[in-house]
């Protein structure tokens, strides 16, 4: 219930407002998008320092406190005077996404579960999909009732009821102890990752999900004032908005099934495909709505997969071992075109002119993306982690907590 709550409000609000706060304020819609921006860039980079703590002294206390700070800067953005405190509203909004969206959550289902762990991962990825189909067109409801501003003052109520006292009162249980490794990696482990960084495949695989990532969330974000300038209502866009979570839960549900029947580079190119393909019908057809809804459901089906598909790129092509510096730099470049992408998306309409043009350049980023991380599938490939991605997927949120 945090997870839907937390990324309702802090994340999947936002898209649906962006386009309101800009016309009500007259705040340019890049400046708006790119305080969004600075919060992801600031989740992403205190999302390190947070997991460490979390290993140490379990969830309780972040998670919490997240909870607290996300409130004040919820109210701190509804009051914003000027687009500077707007921003560092957002930087500060950063910091408590990293201390309750999914990183801490998934380490405090690691650190607790044991036998079922894997259920447990499951389920609130599965349910938390859910909070963009819940929240985005609540949101555009409220704002029409009330306007932007006061729309976000009630989300900083409903955080402070549903998510503050909930993480205090539930994550009580005594947090396992750490296990203590030796600090000192041997050369030849230190020598295989370095090998494998080398290797043109990973580059391959970095730039490709690099470049996939940044159209798929710019997309994402900007997906609201597309359909607004398609002549949708604002509802309605809200809901086109919304409905594509159900598609995300979809492709949680069935990508198990995928992983065990298909090859790595059929698996590749089905789910990059769909970003791809989705993103350029949104950039090319006009409607109807359920068209346009249809199309969203297939992005939505990209994202959800494409979390999972990620999670399993490294062993899927070396293996699991050096898994955990590997994935570290791979994700690198990954979680930071995620923090510019709702910027790219702004700035991509200016430059051509409408969102529509920018959504055909973004399928076309997409587009190249995919085929990279395509051209990264050849060549020698394990099938551990082919045949169970989500035990991959643990290991990694347990490295990177």
């Amino acid at each position: 219930m945090t997870e839907i709550v937390s990324w309702g409000l802090l994340y999947y609000a936002f898209p649906v407002l962006a386009p309101r706060i800009s016309s009500d304020t007259g705040w340019s819609s890049v400046a708006v998008t790119s305080a969004f921006s600075v919060a992801l860039a600031m989740s992403a980079l205190v999302g390190v320092p947070v997991g460490r703590f979390i290993d140490r002294h379990g969830p309780r206390l972040v998670m919490t406190a997240g909870s607290g700070l996300g409130v004040l800067t919820l109210v701190v953005i509804a009051a914003s005077p000027n687009l500077p405190v707007f921003i560092v509203g957002w930087a500060f909004a950063g910091i408590a996404m990293a201390g309750v969206l999914y990183p801490p959550a998934f380490a405090a289902i690691t650190g607790w579960f044991a036998a079922r762990r894997l259920g447990a991962l499951t389920t609130l990825t599965l349910v938390a999909g859910l909070a963009s189909t819940v929240f985005a067109p609540l949101t555009a409801a409220t704002y029409d009732q009330l306007g932007w501003r006061e729309t976000y003052l009630w989300a900083a109520v409903l955080l402070a009821v549903l998510t503050v006292p909930t993480h205090w009162v539930v994550l009580r249980r005594p947090w396992p102890q750490p296990v203590h490794v030796t600090s000192k990696e041997p050369e030849a482990e230190k020598d295989y990752t370095s090998h494998v960084v080398r290797d043109t495949r990973f580059r391959l695989l970095t730039a490709g999900l690099t470049l996939v990532a940044l159209a798929m969330y710019a997309a994402l974000l900007a997906l609201v004032p597309l359909m607004l300038e398609r002549g949708l209502s604002p509802q309605t866009a809200a809901w086109v908005l919304g409905l594509g979570g159900l598609g995300q839960v979809a492709g949680r549900l069935v990508y198990t099934t995928l992983a065990r029947h298909a090859s790595l580079t059929v698996r590749t190119v089905t789910v990059f495909g769909l970003v791809t393909a989705s993103t350029a019908v949104l950039a090319v057809v006009p409607g109807p709505v359920g068209l346009l809804v249809a199309a969203s459901m297939t992005a939505g089906v990209g994202r959800g997969i494409s979390t999972l598909l990620q999670a399993t790129a490294v062993t899927d092509r070396w293996g699991p071992r050096g898994y955990g510096r590997l994935s570290g730099v791979l994700g690198l470049p990954v979680l930071l075109a995620t923090a510019l992408a709702p910027g790219a998306g702004a700035v991509l309409a200016e430059v051509t002119g409408s969102y529509a043009t920018g959504f055909a350049v973004l399928a076309a980023v997409a587009a190249v993306g995919t085929v990279l991380t395509v051209a990264s599938t050849h060549g020698r490939a394990t099938t551990a982690g082919r045949m169970r991605p989500l035990d991959m997927q643990v290991g990694e949120f347990r490295r990177q907590s």
